[in-house]
């Protein structure tokens, strides 16, 4: 009889441990394939998904942007994406969207590179009209010819209609005139050629849009080159360099900023994240996997010779033009040749019997690209002339000494006092040395304070695991552990992140999109095991004035916490979202949420909501 019993003991321990297992596995992210069908290839990524529901149905639509293929949407029919859909192909960058002459329809301004100089172009603009993308002709003064960077739809003047950050990449035949445009809109559905703030130097025209100083004028954080510099705004499209006044010291290597009301005192705090690309000739390898990872660029590429065996798997090596696809086979130096498009990664496998043998001088100026051998003894050499950045991974190595690697530089995250920022980086537990590349901001497991997902580098052959810090409340974060925000493909750099209610479940998704590699959806199960709450506003446009919702600021209180968030808000490097549904997370408030909008040209909407309610919009209905 006791036997008997100690065995139903057992079971019960064991299924409770089952139990608490299982839960422990459903309070993280998860992956999610059918919800997002997504291109299979390794591609090349130009910043941040848009988010923006462009055909109006309630749910938010992607726009994402594989850099030097095209720009596709990825409509959302309630809760489940489409397969992408071409836009525009070629050569874009930064986009925006914004209904700028207020005839109800969205807008979607993409802007266009300029090769290298050599092709400078201005800037798409498309109306959405249900699931159409309609070409909009140029203004009557077309928008600036230009290398095309950043688009950020922004009211900078405070009269309620949307105007345009422009910024190019210099170019060079400009002998330093500032390519880095406003345009303002005249009200009659044109924008005009207003001013420039300062020129920018190489990719110094990386932009962030705030209100550092709580004015309600729109502001602009500059940063990609060499040091940030802040550019308060006045009110009438110009801007007074601030940097000094405002920032506790110079701040280098900065690769996104976002705003963060972190300790929910009601005005915006700044993250940023620092790290530096790879350097010429770094190389990586997992003795675990046997994999080999390298970069390079600008010049020759020696790696040393490699024991692989008879056969060489090579994943995911990538070049942009005019070296794409030129491979040179063993001492014959033969073409390679592929089958379908080069554009993406390239997966190549040969036989030593096929690439037996390495020239004994390598002809660059004739024939730049890969040169691939077979030299004997199990060995494998890979060297050639690249130009543009490439990388690659090599499967089966059996040894190989990787190069050194330069330490990162740590995240910063400063206090907005007022006049100035403070740095609270360490006293808030999010001081890190590492190559971080992006982050995104959003209350994740719907506490009432807004968290940081931050994305690394990574390391080309190891998995990149995301660092997700959960905000306490108490001005201080936790690094969450087994949150499963982890991107595997190898040969691909941490870059692109954006966050999206896809679902609209009241929980916060994650988009990541790596650089050489592909896009990512991971379904936010964070909260399932605790009862916090959370409400979603859906900010319209004013209702007397019938002001865009783009840029207004969002104010709720709940249960004595209140929390600010500007609508559109977005880290993205040269881009801006269209994200209408604002979401809060409540924590366990029971009690009425008051809320207040604050559109751009002042006009105030509030109202009392029911804790209750999940969802509410606000404004012209």
């Amino acid at each position: 009889m006791n036997n008997i019993k100690n065995l139903w003991i057992l079971v019960a321990i064991v299924s409770f441990i089952n139990v608490k297992s299982t839960n422990a596995q459903n309070d993280s992210f998860k992956e999610v394939f059918k919800e997002f069908p997504r291109q299979e290839k390794n591609l090349r990524k130009w910043d941040s998904p848009v988010v923006a529901d462009l055909d109006k149905d309630g749910y938010n639509d992607l726009l994402i942007n594989d850099h030097g293929f095209g720009i596709q949407v990825l409509w959302n029919n309630k809760g489940k994406f489409a397969k992408p859909y071409d836009i525009i192909m070629g050569d874009l960058h930064g986009v925006s969207v914004g209904d700028f002459d207020n005839d109800g329809h969205l807008e979607v301004v993409m802007s266009r590179g300029g090769g290298s100089g050599s092709n400078a172009r201005n800037s798409k603009i498309f109306k959405v009209k249900g699931r159409k993308f309609i070409p909009m002709a140029d203004f009557t003064e077309p928008l600036a010819l230009m290398r095309g960077r950043t688009l950020k739809f922004v009211d900078l003047d405070n009269d309620g209609d949307l105007d345009l950050l422009n910024f190019a990449f210099p170019d060079g035949a400009k002998k330093g005139a500032s390519e880095n445009y406003i345009y303002e809109n005249n009200g009659v559905g044109e924008l005009i050629l207003h001013s420039t703030i300062p020129a920018s130097r190489v990719n110094g025209q990386k932009a962030l849009t705030t209100d550092f100083n709580n004015d309600n004028v729109m502001d602009i954080i500059l940063y990609g080159y060499e040091n940030v510099i802040t550019y308060q705004g006045n009110g009438d499209l110009t801007f007074t360099d601030v940097t000094k006044k405002v920032l506790p010291f110079d701040i280098d290597e900065v690769t996104t900023i976002a705003e963060i009301d972190y300790d929910n005192d009601g005005d915006m705090d700044l993250f940023f994240t620092r790290g530096t690309e790879f350097k010429k000739g770094e190389t990586f390898y997992n003795k675990e996997t046997k994999d080999l990872g390298f970069f390079s660029k600008r010049g020759v590429l020696e790696l040393d010779d490699f024991v692989s065996g008879e056969i060489l798997e090579l994943e995911n090596f990538q070049s942009q033009w005019p070296n794409n696809d030129t491979y040179y086979i063993g001492e014959a130096s033969y073409d390679y040749e592929f089958k379908g498009e080069t554009h993406s990664g390239k997966d190549i496998r040969l036989n030593m019997s096929d690439a037996l043998g390495f020239p004994d001088k390598l002809n660059y100026q004739e024939k730049k690209g890969w040169y691939i051998g077979y030299v004997g003894n199990q060995k494998w050499r890979v060297s050639g002339f690249l130009w543009a950045p490439v990388t690659g991974v090599i499967h089966n190595v059996k040894n190989y000494t990787e190069s050194k690697h330069p330490k990162g530089k740590n995240d910063i995250l400063l206090e907005n006092k007022g006049t100035k920022f403070i740095d609270v980086t360490k006293k808030a537990n999010v001081f890190l040395e590492e190559h971080t590349m992006a982050v995104t901001v959003a209350d994740y497991d719907n506490n009432g304070y807004k968290d940081l997902l931050v994305i690394r580098r990574g390391k080309l052959v190891y998995n990149n695991e995301s660092i997700l810090y959960l905000n306490n409340g108490n001005s201080n974060f936790t690094k969450a552990e087994n949150h499963k925000i982890i991107t595997k493909d190898l040969g691909g750099i941490g870059m692109a992140v954006e966050s999206i209610d896809y679902n609209k479940d009241g929980k916060v998704d994650v988009v990541i999109g790596d650089e050489r590699a592909k896009w990512h959806l991971f379904k936010n199960d964070l909260g399932d095991a605790n009862s916090n709450k959370s409400l979603t506003i859906e900010v319209k446009n004013s209702k007397k004035g019938n002001i865009s919702p783009l840029g207004a600021l969002v104010t709720i209180t709940s249960c004595r916490n209140t929390q600010i968030q500007r609508v559109g808000t977005s880290a993205s490097q040269y881009s801006l979202n269209h994200n209408t549904f604002v979401h809060f997370g409540l924590g366990n408030c029971s009690k009425t949420v008051k809320v207040k909008v604050t559109y751009s040209n002042g006009e105030v909407i509030e109202e009392t909501v029911k804790s209750s309610i999940k969802e509410v919009s606000i404004g012209k209905q």
